[in-house]
């Protein structure tokens, strides 16, 4: 690609040094992933600055410079005569538009479907992928599951958690072009609606599933984290809003200008989609589904109310790709779940193990309330403080918690460069009685479910909690390969071979 004139008005270009019009293979933003041709992006983040690696980037091959420092690219222009430098009003901005420049529109060759919300979107986000692709619409995802097209998982190492940033985004749309998906759904995160990941793309549908306080250590306030949320509803042509969310369901509905389709679990709430009268059953939940003064017994393979909203969603997604009710209805008891959300494990005896990494106190109260009408012993509950994430969640997840379980494992999930025991000390602060005989602790999260499992008996349920994600916990800047599954088959296999010793020498 020739970085042209109409490509620099793009990118908000204020002064160049170097050749015109510079020919780019690819972009990066970490100067270990520059090749020959590649326009290094410089991105200042919490821990470093793009611009202190210029001098690595262009010895590895990167003939673009992007940044802001204007001082800094006059020097090195006359140094490296041969690179192009280009100084830039927003070094994100110009990032995400080269991106879509670079892979030649793909975000627009695919119907593009974002979700954001605190809780549910990794859930609605499988739950539109499986109900497109049966309704004949190849539908890949992207998010914290990874990247899945309409028939197989991608191995792709994505650059973040949940959504990609901007030059990984555009690549994997052109990736599911290539596969033959017509449809890609994506977890939208309030960061990276901050940082311009999703910066234009213009979303087919925008999809909003909750609001509650989370990410306050990166927004600081919850209005800025509510703000950046509500910002992807700008880039959207059309709109599913959940109007039983009072965090921010009724502001959207206020400020959205476009096609909107609104659900609720409330049949007095006047949605255009209503579940009511769910009732569990083995095979999921059985509901009445209302839309346009008709009810339509449903029958879905989801568990707990909250899962039926998260589905009512996806069901809004299909209308509006131009489906029926009566064709939407017939997929609903075949819609796959995603790993790790409310994932049922059964194969130990007759106890029953919920993998659910939920990671939020109303994510937690919304899940225990779900797993109660599962016929069971005694209930086991591991819950962890995250220490990537805000300390001043970790009491509330305490609370969230604390009179609703036979046993309670406090533990700790992806410690990052915090202290485990700080971590742990820290959760337990919420508990009205720190030392009641049913609560305990560990140190790593192997420990915690080993914990869990050792509690345990015949018809108990065990349901293990948190946002471990992408298999491994993150310490200290490693990612230390982590699996529950395999923790549990080992442990009923008396293979009991763990590293948590490993993850705790760290500190």
């Amino acid at each position: 690609m020739n970085i042209q004139d109409r490509h620099k008005r793009e990118l908000g270009l204020l002064q160049q040094f170097g050749p015109d019009n510079p020919s780019i293979t690819s972009i990066a933003f970490d100067s270990r992933n520059v090749t020959t041709g590649t326009a290094f992006f410089c991105i200042k983040g919490e821990n470093a600055d793009g611009h202190d690696y210029i001098v690595e980037a262009i010895e590895k091959g990167a003939n673009v410079v992007i940044g802001k420092d204007i001082v800094q690219f006059k020097k090195l222009s006359a140094e490296y005569p041969q690179c192009t430098f280009m100084a830039v009003q927003d070094v994100r901005y110009a990032m995400a538009h080269c991106s879509i420049f670079l892979y030649d529109h793909a975000d627009e060759k695919i119907q593009t479907i974002g979700v954001t919300g605190t809780n549910g979107k990794t859930t609605v986000a499988a739950f539109v992928r499986s109900l497109l692709t049966q309704l004949q619409i190849p539908t890949g995802s992207i998010g914290t599951n990874g990247i899945w097209a309409a028939e197989e998982k991608i191995n792709f190492a994505k650059s973040t958690p949940t959504t990609p940033e901007a030059p990984d985004l555009h690549l994997i749309f052109r990736m599911l072009r290539e596969k033959n998906n017509q449809a890609a759904v994506m977890e939208v995160s309030s960061i990276a609606v901050d940082q311009k990941r999703v910066e234009g793309i213009h979303f087919d549908i925008a999809i909003h599933t909750n609001l509650s306080p989370e990410h306050l250590e990166y927004h600081h306030t919850f209005e800025r984290y509510k703000t950046a949320k509500m910002n992807l509803f700008k880039q959207a042509k059309n709109a599913v809003i959940n109007i039983d969310d009072n965090g921010m369901g009724s502001d959207l509905l206020e400020i959205y200008k476009g096609n909107v389709l609104t659900y609720s679990l409330n049949p007095a709430s006047g949605a255009d989609v209503i579940a009511a009268n769910c009732i569990s059953i083995p095979e999921g939940t059985a509901f009445e589904l209302i839309f346009k003064n008709r009810t339509y017994i449903v029958q879905a393979s989801v568990y707990g109310d909250y899962n039926v909203a998260n589905l009512l969603a996806a069901v809004c997604t299909g209308l509006h790709n131009g489906f029926t009710v009566e064709e939407i209805i017939p997929v609903l008891p075949h819609i796959e779940n995603p790993s790790g959300r409310f994932q049922m494990i059964d194969a130990y005896g007759d106890r029953k193990i919920i993998l659910d990494y939920a990671h939020t106190p109303v994510a937690l109260e919304n899940l225990i309330e779900a797993a109660k009408k599962i016929d069971h012993q005694k209930m086991i509950v591991m819950i962890a403080g995250i220490g990537i994430r805000d300390f001043e969640k970790m009491p509330k997840m305490a609370q969230a918690v604390e009179g609703k379980a036979d046993e309670i494992i406090v533990t700790v999930d992806h410690p990052g460069y915090s202290n485990p025991k700080d971590i742990v000390n820290q959760v337990m602060t919420g508990f009205s009685n720190q030392n009641a005989p049913n609560i305990s602790t560990s140190l790593t999260r192997e420990e915690g479910v080993v914990a869990s499992l050792k509690r345990s008996n015949d018809r108990d349920l065990i349901i293990l909690t948190s946002g471990c994600i992408n298999g491994a916990q993150l310490v200290k800047g490693e990612a230390i390969p982590h699996s529950d599954e395999d923790i549990i088959h080992h442990y009923f296999n008396d293979e009991n071979e763990h590293t948590a010793k490993q993850i705790y020498e760290l500190f």
